[in-house]
């Protein structure tokens, strides 16, 4: 029966060794880092191209759920399977150079007046307690009068800021188009201490 014998080296590593080691390790961290973070920057490219788009909340209109300064992301593909619902915070383009958020209030068909600083929908006094405090005055403007009623045409939502004294929007400008929309308010980034993801009102 034959023994087989292995001699183990057990001569401690060189300096030279040692270096080679420790740089050779350093840079498969190295690669490995700047391949997740290639894979992670094309990822938010393909995220931003197709399906997400940045807003910077600017003004008080939407004071006290969004504040001033604040930036979001919105979902800019859910309104090409879906329609804009009431309640819904969306991003939409005012004129070439400016956005607005605002949320929806009247969607297409629908009629709505203003009777005692309430918003009236078919009728029906809308329940705007989730995210307006009771005190709130929703004041008329050259498009929508206290008092009056108007129909909302087809492909056409009325938004209005949640800070109504301080907010132009349907009341003033009239209806927006479903084209203008570019998507419905997903998620706060900042600030770091205001992350959260947005609520939509349900009725």
């Amino acid at each position: 029966m034959n023994n087989s014998m292995y001699e183990v080296d057990n001569t401690p590593p060189t300096t030279y060794e040692k270096i080679s080691s420790f740089f050779a390790v350093l840079g498969g961290f190295i690669f490995s880092s700047i391949e997740a973070i290639v894979v992670a920057l094309a990822i938010s490219v393909v995220l931003y191209l197709f399906f997400m788009t940045p807003h910077e909340v600017v003004g008080t209109s939407m004071v006290p759920n969004f504040q001033n300064g604040e930036h979001l992301i919105a979902n800019k593909i859910i309104y090409s399977i879906s329609k804009p619902k009431r309640g819904d915070v969306v991003i939409f383009k005012y004129s070439e150079t400016q956005d607005f958020i605002k949320r929806v209030i009247g969607l297409p068909g629908d009629s709505i007046s203003l009777k005692d600083g309430r918003y009236y929908i078919n009728d029906v006094l809308l329940d705007e307690s989730e995210y307006l405090a009771s005190v709130v005055y929703t004041s008329g403007g050259d498009f929508l009068h206290e008092g009056e009623t108007v129909t909302i045409d087809e492909d056409m939502y009325f938004v209005s800021g949640d800070n109504r004294p301080h907010s132009s929007d349907s009341r003033e400008f009239g209806p927006v188009s479903v084209d203008s929309i570019k998507g419905k308010a997903w998620l706060v980034y900042y600030p770091f201490s205001e992350f959260r993801i947005v609520k939509h009102a349900k009725y």
